[in-house]
């Protein structure tokens, strides 16, 4: 039988969202993110950064 998911609670005006959610929010795993792509580019206040995964399992992001 299928349920529902559980709603999230909706942040408050004066306080950030990061704190609301806390423990909440499900991490987004490498795999999905790489997409097997060796390399994200990951764009942040105007600035464009690279995500790399190494052989040794290690993330890398570099400007």
């Amino acid at each position: 039988m299928n349920r529902p998911a559980p709603s999230l609670p909706l942040p408050r005006s004066d306080t950030p969202s990061s704190q609301v959610l806390g423990e909440l929010e499900a991490p987004i795993r490498s795999r999905d993110l790489f997409n097997n792509r060796p390399c994200v580019y990951i764009e942040h206040e105007g600035m464009i950064y690279a995500l790399r995964a190494t052989r040794a399992g290690k993330l890398i992001l570099t400007k």
